[in-house]
């Protein structure tokens, strides 16, 4: 059926438990495993007037958000060797989430997109419309919601 799945994950709860059964769901299949961090696109308040961050910190923060990307997607590495499930993970900074999502999944060459029903942003979503959904509504290949 399936044999790459692309794993998206955030660090929220809900992604760490979507984690856990993306990983059996890989390993019923058989299929190898990417796990994906969108890093934000930009970073508000930092150029022209009024700037409040000084832009001269930006390479730090960078080294910062890199860092914790990699602890997000290491967690999923983790699980997929614990279970025997072949690895391979990602980070980007797009645009926005849901488009990364889709970019990376055509990227790694996955073919079914295994993601959260919501993650950090809950309160965001009711205004601006979650990423799950966004995914759901642009991408070409299938995608599995765990709640």
């Amino acid at each position: 059926m399936y044999k790459h799945v692309l794993m998206p994950v955030d660090g929220s709860d809900i992604s760490r438990s979507a984690i856990k059964a993306g990983i059996a769901f890989s390993r019923q299949l058989g299929a190898k495993v990417t796990a994906y961090h969108a890093l934000d696109a930009s970073h508000a308040n930092v150029y022209g007037e009024g700037a409040v961050i000084d832009p001269s910190l930006l390479p730090a923060i960078d080294q910062r958000e890199r860092e914790v990307a990699a602890r997000y997607v290491a967690e999923v590495g983790d699980a997929a060797k614990a279970a025997g499930v072949e690895f391979e993970s990602m980070i980007g900074r797009p645009a926005t989430h849901y488009q990364g999502i889709i970019e990376a999944a055509g990227k790694a060459k996955c073919d079914v997109i295994f993601m959260p029903s919501h993650g950090r942003g809950e309160f965001a979503a009711l205004l601006l419309g979650s990423t799950t959904q966004k995914v759901l509504a642009h991408s070409k290949i299938p995608v599995l919601v765990h709640r």
